[in-house]
């Protein structure tokens, strides 16, 4: 069984959990699907039920679909709609993203949590969630001899699901305790809460509140903005951890091959400068290139809704498959060593996610 069909089998499972994950959602909207085919795919590894015939489709999902998801992302965003919310609200946004990273990267050195963990949690929280999870796990933990980026990514997955779905419950009655208009609660939402799925979610829970048919409108489409407004410095900031990736592997790599000669003189071989291999990735993976492409056409073109619509779902499907395939990549006995600490992190930045940008609002808006 060559080619195609031999990834079926790993694909029709993928397909199969998808589907079950869809079908939780749809029965408790408030348990994301990407959360639940994550949990899926953990079970499905740590019972031993993924058959050694699936193991190719599932890596073909976890890696190529996961990609293809990611691109058609890009295709949610337009630049000019941004642009329109004005300086004061991209000022929010800049700042909210900015310190958030900046402070997940710090504290999870001080919790001495992995570095893949601590980068993708601050990815997950400061971003989009899971895609931009799953984009930053291309780059991150490059020339690590120990990389748990599989585990990592589930964790961080984990968290931004379950704080950002305490911050879409939360923030529509805070909004309205704190009397924010309708334009300053939609930037709020958009901008604190992780996942763009979410963000529709609380911004349509304190539009309800609004009597006004018109400011609630404006509520809605104000959040989803600014969350797209943060979807955008997804590709900066993986082309910018990209870069201080490969320098890191580039180290790492400088280090073994002083090891390595060491050992050759110590034998009284003679010095190999070849036995370890100069590998280096592009600072940007070209399915983040991809997703900027889609950005600009976005951007630039009047794309049919109906195309739109149909790439919207279409993302959010394969992206659905793609986590059955990265928790099927997680160890329990590894995951639950670091789990706690990691999910206090994504705690601790989330509440930091929903401050600041509250400041923001405060001050910019």
């Amino acid at each position: 069984m060559t080619g195609f069909p031999k990834l079926l089998p790993g694909i029709a499972i993928a397909a199969l959990a998808a589907g079950i994950a869809y079908a939780v959602n749809f029965a408790v909207p408030l348990l994301s699907a990407l959360l639940v085919a994550i949990i899926l795919g953990v079970i499905l590894r740590n019972t031993g039920v993924i058959p050694a015939a699936a193991e190719p489709g599932f890596a073909f999902v976890g890696r190529t679909v996961l990609r293809l998801g990611v691109v058609l992302l890009g295709l949610r965003l337009s630049i000019p709609q941004v642009l329109a919310l004005g300086w004061g609200v991209i000022g929010v946004i800049i700042v909210t993203v900015a310190a958030t990273y900046a402070v997940g990267l710090l504290l999870g050195r001080a919790m001495k949590i992995s570095h893949a963990t601590t980068v993708l949690t601050a990815t997950g929280t400061a971003i989009c969630g899971a895609a931009a999870v799953a984009a930053m796990s291309s780059v991150v933990g490059r020339g690590s001899k120990d990389n748990d980026t599989d585990e990592a990514a589930a964790t961080a997955i984990a968290s931004v699901t379950l704080f950002g779905t305490v911050a879409l419950l939360a923030l529509p009655p805070l909004a309205a305790l704190l009397s924010l208009a309708p334009t300053e609660t939609g930037v709020w939402v958009g901008a604190a809460v992780h996942e763009v799925g979410q963000v529709v979610a609380g911004a349509g829970i304190a539009a309800s509140n609004v009597t006004d048919s018109a400011a609630a409108s404006t509520l809605v489409d104000t959040a989803v903005v600014t969350k797209l407004g943060r979807v955008a410095m997804l590709a900066p900031l993986v082309a910018l951890v990209g870069a201080l990736e490969n320098r890191r592997a580039e180290r790492k790599r400088e280090e073994q091959i002083a090891a390595a000669e060491v050992d050759d003189v110590v034998a009284g071989r003679p010095v190999d400068h070849t036995q370890v291999a100069d590998k280096r990735p592009p600072i940007m993976p070209l399915f983040v290139a991809g997703f900027l492409v889609m950005v600009i056409l976005r951007s630039v073109t009047n794309l049919p809704g109906g195309f739109l619509h149909a790439a919207d779902i279409t993302a959010t499907i394969l992206l659905t498959c793609a986590m059955v395939a990265m928790g099927a990549g997680v160890r329990l006995k590894k995951l639950v060593t670091s789990g706690a600490r990691a999910l206090g992190l994504g705690a601790i930045l989330g509440v930091l996610a929903v401050v600041i940008s509250l400041l923001g609002v405060f001050v910019l808006v």
